[in-house]
């Protein structure tokens, strides 16, 4: 198991289209939550943060191992979730992992993801 966060740079002047990509995700939950089980993702949550005058979205996910990468998948959602990535991560800075220090998940919940 993996739990990690990530924080990525938001493209600057496109605040308001991340808007629309987090409703998407959103509005389009059900449809999200199928994605998520060939991925091995047993929870993913994204932060936001507006600092210094940029914007940063942050990645918080537990997901297994071996699980199917975002760009193997043909669902119509993966798919458009990443044409809003391109059009909205700042791919010119270097994401940066938070390191993890301590993970506290009960065994009861750690057995369920297996």
């Amino acid at each position: 198991m993996n739990a990690e966060i990530t924080r990525f740079r938001v493209k600057e002047g496109k605040s308001e289209r991340v808007d629309e990509w987090l409703k998407f995700l959103n509005d389009n939950m059900k449809d999200v939550l199928v994605t998520l089980e060939g991925e091995k993702m047993y929870v993913e949550t994204i932060f936001r943060e507006h600092l210094n005058g940029e914007e940063f979205l942050y990645w918080h996910s537990v997901q297994g191992e071996g699980g199917q990468e975002v760009e193997q998948s043909d669902h119509w959602i993966d798919k458009k979730h990443l044409e809003f990535w391109d059009e909205c991560i700042d791919d010119t800075f270097k994401p940066i992992d938070l390191k993890t220090e301590v993970v506290m998940i009960p065994q009861k919940v750690r057995n369920s993801m297996n």
